[in-house]
């Protein structure tokens, strides 16, 4: 089974509309977006914004699509400092994690960062979303 590889400009000139954040309950999000431009169920959504809590970086991943062109995320680390009104970027795209040969044998989270305290390879094959059919077996 071929597995699509997406380039760093690729992901880049996926991004959809911008939304605002309504709600916020724990790690639950709810984003309204404009009707005719909701994100896809699994699309990552991104908050990068500066508050009065400090410098805010998120991602969020669509769960569900709710009435009045809502969408509910759930965020992929702490909400602390978040609030409504906040500007909210549609990535066009699930979660993305970098794969090749360099990325082997490091340790990186839920949403593509190294942790492991190495910067990112210079040199990746490209970009899979989490999302994906499994392997074929054989």
């Amino acid at each position: 089974m071929a597995q699509t590889l997406f380039s760093r400009e690729e992901l880049e000139a996926s991004k959809g509309a911008v939304g605002r954040i309504v709600r916020i309950v724990g790690p639950v999000v709810d984003v309204e977006f404009p009707a005719d431009q909701l994100p896809a169920i699994y699309n990552a959504l991104t908050v990068d914004t500066k508050t009065q809590a400090g410098e805010i970086h998120l991602v969020l991943e669509v769960e569900t699509h709710l009435p009045g062109n809502l969408v509910r995320s759930v965020s992929m680390s702490s909400t602390d400092g978040l609030i409504r009104g906040l500007d909210v970027q549609d990535t066009g795209h699930p979660i993305m994690m970098p794969v090749g040969p360099k990325t082997l044998g490091r340790i990186w989270n839920v949403i593509g960062e190294p942790v492991d305290e190495k910067p990112l390879p210079d040199e990746l094959e490209g970009y899979m979303p989490i999302h994906r059919p499994a392997p074929e077996y054989e």
